[in-house]
């Protein structure tokens, strides 16, 4: 990926991950998430191209713990473009994270998926993955309460 991808990356995922179809990666997918990885792990982060376009890419990055020995890699984001799904590109992708993050000393890669993202979950025990986690994730819509909260802002300042 080159500074330039930038853009059509972060397009291409707002497409791919929308509040529809995935609100949970719709809330982190973001300009400030696709430029810090880059600018962080820029090794970490690749496009697929076709027809001169980017209809793919792998974001990811590593983590070393304190006092362990152990080195882990983690893939954040893999997407491919509607369009050119089915013809390996998510594979060819992953698979040359995976090499580099086996070049970097990684012991384990770790990824994460909406639960119910059934595509996701068997692409990636395609890929290898076997030990499947399960993680409760909440949340409480406040639309109401920041409408009262505002209101009685407002009404204060009167």
């Amino acid at each position: 990926m080159e500074i330039d991808d930038i853009p059509d990356v972060f397009h291409l995922g707002e497409k791919l991950f929308t509040s529809e179809d995935s609100p949970n990666l719709y809330r982190t997918w973001d300009e400030y998430e696709v430029t810090s990885l880059f600018n962080h792990d820029t090794e970490f982060c690749l496009v697929a191209e076709g027809d001169d376009e980017i209809i793919g890419f792998a974001l990811g990055t590593t983590v070393t713990k304190p006092r362990s020995a152990w080195k882990y890699g983690h893939l954040i984001w893999l997407g491919v473009d509607e369009n050119y799904q089915r013809f390996g590109t998510a594979e060819k992708l992953f698979n040359h994270f995976l090499e580099l993050m086996l070049e970097e000393g990684v012991r384990i890669l770790m990824v994460d998926s909406e639960a119910d993202n059934k595509p996701a979950l068997q692409f990636f025990r395609k890929m290898g993955f076997d030990k499947s986690e399960e993680h409760v994730y909440m949340s409480l819509n406040l639309d109401e309460q920041l409408k009262a909260f505002k209101q009685k802002q407002t009404d204060g300042q009167q």
